[in-house]
């Protein structure tokens, strides 16, 4: 295989790993908050409030990790 190949592979895993941290961090996010909205009801909105921006940053986390994986990846010098 190319170096091209390879850095396409890291790439791939790189974003698969990524996926796999964000779905598994916004689902403990998720969760916890459901957890705390039916603990407190009259609080609810301020916690979906502060969970839509928690995940709203690990989204970004996400997005910034898949572009350095690119990045990375067409740095090779070749496509």
């Amino acid at each position: 295989m190319e170096a091209v190949a390879f850095a396409w592979l890291g790439a791939g895993l790189g974003v698969g790993i990524t996926v796999f941290g964000v779905g598994t961090g916004i689902g403990r996010l998720a969760a916890a908050a459901l957890d705390a909205s039916s603990r407190q009801p009259e609080n609810a909105g301020d916690i979906r409030t502060t969970m839509i921006i928690g995940a709203a940053l690990i989204e970004g986390v996400a997005l910034l990790a898949g572009v350095i994986c690119i990045l990375l990846a067409v740095k090779t010098g070749k496509l």
